[in-house]
């Protein structure tokens, strides 16, 4: 089995992709904390580890390959498209990226930027006139922003999953349990009992069906 020189050693998409996600999430995130620093920290470690592994050295590949061969003896496992590794362990013919596991994880990724970009909007008009956010997204989660950033993770991990991006994940996801939770106690010491009739009425990260209407604070 050899690596395919032209499937893999593309560092300046290494580069390039990973450019654009770490700019979108520090223009969604606005760090100012150190807790909010390191937060944006894991996530460009993860989407590092993800694009070096997509585009620059399959290490998982390389790590797997010995039962990867056994099970698999057909596969060029060094190809791009053996990267797809779910497909390969499913056993899935054809083009990876014309398969519902690929269309599922677009559907993750976009999903999830366009709820990051909606609750940004809603979020920087609740700043700036000093308010609750509670419209739009925040109508259905108290936290659609971290929610964003957990459906692109997993997106990614539908569609190309690493050893170190399948360790990293519950990391994120715990580390934004703990911003979120960080977040709520300056929201409740902020507008009170507003806040708390807010956040008994609408879910954290997983929406009703109905949406809670919440007055806002004059």
């Amino acid at each position: 089995m050899n690596a395919d020189p032209t499937a893999y050693g593309l560092w300046s998409l290494v580069v390039i992709n990973t450019l654009v996600f770490v700019v979108f999430a520090f223009s969604f995130t606005y760090p100012r904390t150190g807790r909010d620093w390191r937060s944006l920290g894991a996530f460009s470690a993860f989407v590092v580890a993800l694009f070096t592994e997509m585009y620059g050295i399959p290490l998982t590949i390389y790590l797997l390959s010995g039962w990867l061969g056994q099970r698999f003896p057909e596969a060029d496992l060094f190809s791009h498209q053996s990267g797809h590794l779910w497909q390969t362990l499913l056993g899935v013919k054809g083009d990876p990226h014309l398969t519902p596991l690929h269309w599922l994880s677009e559907a993750l990724i976009i999903g999830g930027v366009i709820l990051l970009g909606a609750a940004w909007d809603v979020l920087f008009e609740a700043h700036r006139a000093h308010k609750l956010a509670s419209t739009g997204p925040y109508a259905y989660l108290r936290h659609p922003q971290y929610a964003g950033f957990i459906l692109i993770l997993v997106g990614f991990l539908v569609q190309w999953p690493t050893l170190l991006t399948l360790i990293m994940f519950p990391i994120l996801a715990t580390m934004y349990l703990r911003l979120a939770r960080a977040e709520e106690r300056e929201a409740l010491a902020q507008f009170g009992e507003a806040y708390r009739l807010y956040a008994a009425n609408t879910p954290a990260f997983f929406p009703r069906l109905s949406r809670v209407h919440v007055p806002q604070l004059p």
